[in-house]
């Protein structure tokens, strides 16, 4: 058995389709899910299922093992960034090296990088009038949208495309692809 830590700062969609995805897995649980906003909608779409939560700071996060202990306590095999934006310091990425996953709303390497997510990164490419978008599913390193891909998938922008459709095309493509990369990567592991 996988248990997989998801870290979450927001509304929580892929958080929910990757924990239902998972639900019925003999091999695959996600045990914990960890956000750095106590406010954050994730909490609440969670509830539902027997799934524990772990609030923290970026001081926490970021100068103490205080997550990395939690990580520890829950047997945590792998973990998967579903709209976290804080960057996973040193002492997890030791701890977990090619084991933390992040999915991006745009074709890495373009359009990546701090300050580069949700409408922000939609903004850009609408802007930027691009033909293609999509997502990319990436291994997590030290520097923002850097690490290795594993896996994209692209959607058409039409010339009367606003970000706001952009952004429902992008989370169609999330839905469908995420949970199953996860299940592919972590399958690698054993």
């Amino acid at each position: 058995m996988s248990n997989i830590a998801l870290f979450a700062s927001g509304n929580g969609t892929n958080a929910d389709n990757i924990i239902r995805y998972f639900q019925k897995n003999i091999d695959i649980k996600v045990n914990l899910v960890l956000s750095n906003k106590a406010e954050a909608y994730v909490l609440e779409r969670i509830k539902p299922y027997t799934i524990d939560s772990f609030v923290f700071n970026s001081n926490e996060l970021r100068n103490t093992n205080i997550v990395l202990d939690k990580l520890r306590e829950y047997k945590i095999d792998f973990i998967v960034l579903a709209g976290f934006l804080l960057m996973i310091p040193e002492n997890i990425l030791n701890a977990f090296p090619n084991k933390i996953i992040n999915i991006h709303p745009a074709l890495l390497p373009k359009f990546g990088g701090k300050g580069m997510h949700g409408m922000h990164v939609h903004h850009s490419v609408i802007e930027a009038k691009e033909t293609e978008s999509g997502i990319s599913i990436h291994y997590v390193n030290a520097k923002y949208d850097e690490g290795n891909i594993i896996f994209q998938a692209k959607c058409s922008i039409l010339p009367n495309d606003t970000p706001e459709i952009l952004a429902n095309k992008i989370h169609q493509l999330e839905q469908q692809h995420f949970p199953k990369i996860i299940e592919q990567v972590v399958a690698k592991l054993k």
